[in-house]
C-alpha cells in the first residue's frame, strides 16, 4: 500500500468530519505527525457543522498553539459557533483578528460576523458591518431581517424585506416568524396571504405553516387555523413534528383537546416539543388527571420531560387557579436536576400574587437572586406586583428600584401598587415623574393613576389626567370611565358623574352604576340612587349587595316604608349576602375562613380560644 500523503490524509479527515464522525476526524488529526492548515480547518468545520460549539472554539485555540493561523475558511466555520454560543467577547476578538488579517472583504466571513452580533443583540454593530462590508445578497439580508426581528425592531426588518428584489422562502419565513415573535399576529397572516400570491417562490414549507398556525392560535382564529390544517394535510406536512406541534398548540388554546390529540397522533416522529404542546394543552384545559398518563406515554416514546414540559404544566395550574399545585411542582423541580428558568419564576410569582402569599413569594425571590434573575425588568415588575398584592408596599418599592433598566411595564407595576395601597398622592407624584422622564403612558398607566386620584380625592387632577388620554392617543375603556364616575361620586359631584355616564360611548356596566350608587349612599341622594339601583338590579338581579345598598340609602334618609319594602323583597327572593372571607398564612400553609365557618379542621380550638378571649375582655371591662 502506498504511503499516505497529506492530500489523501486530509481527504479522509474531511470525509469523517463532513459525515458527523467528528471525533474520528479529531483522532486522525492527532495521529497525523504532519497536519497542516487544511487538516485543522476540516476538523474545526466538522465540529462546528455538527453543533459542537464550545469544542470548535477550543480547537481553534489548539490550532493556534500548534503554530497555524486560521484562514477565511476556518473563520467561516468558527463564527457560526461563536454566534450560537452568543459569546460577544469571542466574537469581538475574532472581529479584531479578521480586520487585522484583511479577511473583512470575504463575504462568508462578513456574514458570519453579522450573525454573531445579531445573535448577541448588538444590532448597531451588525448594521455597521452589513452596510460597510457586506455583499448584499439574500443570505446577508435574511440575517439582518432575523436580527431586527429578534431585537424587536420590526419596522427596520420590514423595510429591508421590502427593499429585497429577490426574496426566497427563507426571507418570507423570517419576516412572518418575526411578526409572530413580536405578537403582530394579524400582520403575519396578512404577509402569508401575500406569499401565496407570489410566483417563482419555492413551495411553502413546514416553517411557514408552523409560524402561521402559531399566529392563528394566538388570535383565536380557529377557522383560519383549520384552513391551514387542511393545507398542511394536502401538502403532507401534518406529519411534520414542527407543524404537528403548532396544530396541537392551536387546538389546545381553543380548548378542543380531541382535535389536538388527533393532530398529535398524525405526527410520525413525535419529538419533545410536540409532547410539550399536548401536555400543556391538557394542563391549560384543566385536565389534571390526564397529565401523569401523558408524561408516562412520553417516557414510553423514549423522551424525557424537560424544563418546558414542567413550565407548561405549572402555567396550566396557575391559569386554572391550582396555585398550591403549581408551587408544589416548582419545589419538586428545585429538588430535581432541572433548574427553573426565568419563565418558571414569572409563572410561580403570579401564583404567589394570586394567593397573596408573601412568605412563598420571598422564597421564590431568594431563588431568583441566586439565579441572577432579579434584575430582569419583567421579573422585577412581577416582584413588585407580588409584594404589592401581598400587602408589602415597602418590599414592592425595593424590588422596583433594583431593576437595572426599568421600562413602562415596571413603571406601571409600581404605579398600580400605589393605587392598590391607597397611596394616591404618591401615585400622582410618581406619574408626573414618569412623564418628565419621557415615558409614554398606555391604558394601564392611566387606569392606575386615575385610581390614585380616587384614593387621593383629587378631582381636578383626575380630570386633568383623563383629558391627557386624548393627547397620548389612548382611548378610554369602561374601566377608565368607572374611575372617573367613582372619583366624582366620592367627591359629592353626583350630577357630574351621572352626566358623564350618559356621555359614555359604550353601555355602562354594573361596576360603574355601583360606583354611582355608592356615592349616592354617602351623599344621601335618593333620586339618583334609585336610578342607579334600578339599573344595577336589571344588570345583576341576583346580587344581594345591590338591594342592601339601596336599603341603606332608604335608612339613611329615614324612608322606613321603602326600607321595609326592600327587606321584604330580599326575603321573598330568598337572597343571602355572601359571607366575608379572610385567610392567614402560617409557615407553608394557608388557612381560609368564612364568617360563621366551622369546617376548619381545628375549628373547636379556634372557637374555644375566641370564647376565652371574649370572657377575658368582659372581665377586663
Amino acid at each position: 500500500m502506498p504511503e499516505r500523503d497529506s492530500v489523501s490524509w486530509n481527504s479522509i479527515v474531511t470525509a469523517c468530519a463532513s459525515n458527523g464522525m467528528v471525533y474520528e476526524a479529531l483522532e486522525l488529526l492527532e495521529n497525523n505527525s504532519t497536519p497542516n492548515l487544511i487538516t485543522w480547518s476540516a476538523v474545526i468545520g466538522g465540529f462546528s457543522q455538527n453543533g459542537f460549539d464550545k469544542e470548535t472554539i477550543e480547537l481553534l485555540v489548539r490550532m493556534q498553539e500548534a503554530g497555524f493561523e486560521p484562514n477565511a475558511r476556518t473563520l467561516a466555520s468558527v463564527l457560526p459557533a461563536s454566534a450560537r454560543l452568543k459569546n460577544l467577547k469571542i466574537g469581538q476578538e475574532l472581529h479584531g483578528y479578521i480586520t487585522r488579517r484583511g479577511f473583512i472583504s470575504n463575504p462568508f466571513v462578513v456574514n458570519g460576523l453579522v450573525d454573531v452580533y445579531r445573535r448577541c443583540g448588538e444590532m448597531v454593530r451588525a448594521q455597521k458591518i452589513f452596510s460597510n462590508f457586506s455583499v448584499r445578497n439574500t443570505v446577508s439580508v435574511n440575517t439582518m431581517i432575523v436580527g431586527y426581528c429578534e431585537n424587536g425592531e420590526i419596522s427596520k426588518a420590514k423595510e429591508l424585506f421590502d427593499q429585497m428584489e429577490a426574496k426566497d422562502i427563507v426571507s418570507w419565513n423570517s419576516m412572518i416568524a418575526g411578526y409572530v415573535e413580536n405578537a403582530m399576529f394579524n400582520e403575519a397572516l396578512s404577509l402569508f396571504q401575500d406569499l401565496q400570491m407570489q410566483e417563482g417562490i419555492e413551495r411553502i414549507d413546514s416553517f411557514t405553516l408552523g409560524s402561521v398556525l402559531t399566529a392563528c392560535a394566538h388570535i383565536g382564529s380557529l377557522t383560519k387555523g383549520k384552513a391551514m390544517h387542511s393545507y398542511a394535510i394536502a401538502r403532507g406536512f401534518n406529519s411534520n413534528p414542527f407543524v404537528g406541534g403548532a396544530l396541537v398548540e392551536m387546538y389546545s388554546k381553543s380548548k378542543d383537546l380531541l382535535a389536538a390529540k388527533r393532530a398529535f397522533d398524525e405526527v410520525t416522529e413525535r419529538d419533545t416539543p410536540a409532547w410539550n404542546a399536548l401536555i400543556a394543552g391538557y394542563a391549560r384545559s384543566n385536565q389534571i388527571e390526564q397529565i401523569q398518563n401523558l408524561l408516562q406515554e412520553m417516557k414510553n416514546d423514549g423522551l424525557a420531560p424537560n424544563l418546558y414540559t414542567w413550565n407548561g404544566i405549572i402555567a396550566g395550574y396557575v391559569e386554572n387557579g391550582h396555585h398550591e399545585l403549581a408551587f408544589r411542582l416548582f419545589l419538586e423541580m428545585q429538588a430535581s436536576n432541572l433548574r427553573p428558568d426565568i419563565y418558571t419564576m414569572g409563572i410561580v410569582l403570579t401564583a404567589c400574587s394570586r394567593i397573596a402569599s408573601i412568605e412563598r413569594g420571598k422564597q421564590v425571590h431568594g431563588h431568583m437572586i441566586r439565579c441572577g434573575y432579579e434584575l430582569d425588568v419583567y421579573i422585577g415588575a412581577a416582584l413588585v406586583d407580588m409584594y404589592a398584592k401581598s400587602g408589602s408596599i415597602h418590599n414592592a418599592k425595593i424590588a422596583f428600584y433594583r431593576i437595572s433598566y426599568p421600562n413602562l411595564v415596571s413603571q406601571n407595576a409600581l404605579l398600580t401598587a400605589y393605587a392598590m395601597h391607597g397611596l394616591g398622592e404618591e401615585g400622582i407624584v410618581f406619574f408626573r415623574k414618569m412623564l418628565r422622564v419621557g415615558y409614554r403612558p398606555d391604558e394601564v398607566t392611566f387606569l392606575s393613576v386615575l385610581s390614585s386620584c380616587v384614593h387621593a380625592g383629587s378631582v381636578e387632577t383626575g380630570q386633568e389626567f383623563f383629558s391627557l388620554m386624548e393627547f397620548y392617543d389612548v382611548r378610554p375603556t369602561m374601566k377608565h370611565y368607572t374611575c372617573m364616575v367613582d372619583l366624582l361620586s366620592r367627591a359629592g359631584k353626583l350630577t357630574d358623574a351621572y352626566e358623564l355616564m350618559r356621555r359614555i360611548p359604550i353601555q355602562p356596566d354594573s361596576v360603574t352604576w355601583g360606583a354611582l350608587l355608592g356615592g349616592c349612599v354617602i351623599a344621601g341622594n335618593i333620586e339618583l340612587g334609585e336610578i342607579a339601583a334600578k339599573k344595577l338590579i336589571e344588570l345583576e338581579p341576583e346580587n344581594t349587595g345591590n338591594y342592601i345598598l339601596l336599603a341603606n340609602l332608604y335608612a339613611h334618609k329615614g324612608r322606613w316604608r321603602d326600607l321595609a319594602r326592600m327587606r321584604q323583597m330580599i326575603k321573598d327572593k330568598r337572597m343571602h349576602k355572601s359571607p366575608g372571607c379572610s385567610w392567614i398564612e402560617d409557615k407553608d400553609h394557608m388557612h381560609v375562613f368564612l364568617a360563621c365557618d366551622k369546617t376548619h379542621e381545628r375549628s373547636e380550638e379556634i372557637y374555644g380560644t375566641l370564647k376565652n378571649l371574649a370572657i377575658h375582655m368582659k372581665t377586663v371591662i
